[in-house]
């Protein structure tokens, strides 16, 4: 491997892990109630989950 294509697909992992955290921040900034509505309750209960994780290790 050349070191330009290392460069490269370390900008490409990069650059769908920026799209994908983009992604889940705008879908968590949705009202619970909509975000139901389009089907990522999941995401919901992960965002429940940590935030008391963030909470309690305020808290500590």
């Amino acid at each position: 491997m050349s070191v330009l294509s290392s460069i490269g697909r370390i900008a490409t992992q990069y650059a769908a892990a920026r799209a994908r955290h983009r992604s889940e921040r705008i879908l968590l900034s949705l009202p619970a109630e909509l975000r139901k509505d389009i089907g990522f309750p999941e995401i919901l209960d992960a965002q429940d989950s940590r935030r008391a994780t963030t909470f309690s290790a305020k808290i500590i």
